[in-house]
Formats: structure tokens, C-alpha cells, sequence
């Protein structure tokens, strides 16, 4: 099971459509566009939108504090947290 962390901070836990592995389309969709995949603190997949600080999405202070290893960067927009083999 996966994770969508909101910018706003609400956080839901959510499943593939096909209870296997989230496809391209899924996860334009959480992220509102085209994705960026980085890895969390804790070895996890982050899902977000590529283009989410030139289209000026709000700051995400619950994915920054998981992902952050600058001071100077930060994530914006929602994101989905998930393991691995559950991203295509």
C-alpha cells in the first residue's frame, strides 16, 4: 500500500488499480502531471510532479521533512510514497 501525501498535509492511503504495481497514467494523476522519482530517508520511492516548482505548487512540508539532504531544497505538490516495485 502506498501513500499520497497532500501539500496541505492530509495524508491517504491508496492501492493500485490493479492491487499490484501503479501504471504511468496513476501516477500522473496523484501527482497532477509528469513524474520525478527520488528516494526518501528511509530507502522508499518518492512519486512527484517534475514540474512542480516552475508551475509554483504549493511547498509539501510532511514529503520535504522525509526526502530533505540540503537546507536549500524542498518539495512541492502532492506526492506518493511507495516501495519500489509497486512504481513501473
Amino acid at each position: 500500500m502506498a501513500t499520497l501525501i497532500k501539500s496541505n498535509g492530509e495524508e491517504i492511503n491508496v492501492l493500485p488499480k490493479n492491487k499490484t504495481d501503479f501504471k504511468l497514467d496513476e501516477l500522473q494523476k496523484y501527482v497532477g502531471g509528469l513524474i520525478e522519482t527520488v528516494r526518501t530517508k528511509d530507502n522508499k520511492m518518492m512519486v512527484m510532479n517534475e514540474e512542480g516548482k516552475i508551475n509554483e505548487l504549493p511547498m509539501n512540508e510532511k514529503a520535504t521533512e522525509l526526502y530533505i539532504y540540503s537546507e536549500s531544497d524542498f518539495i512541492v505538490g502532492d506526492v506518493l510514497i511507495c516501495d519500489e516495485n509497486e512504481i513501473l
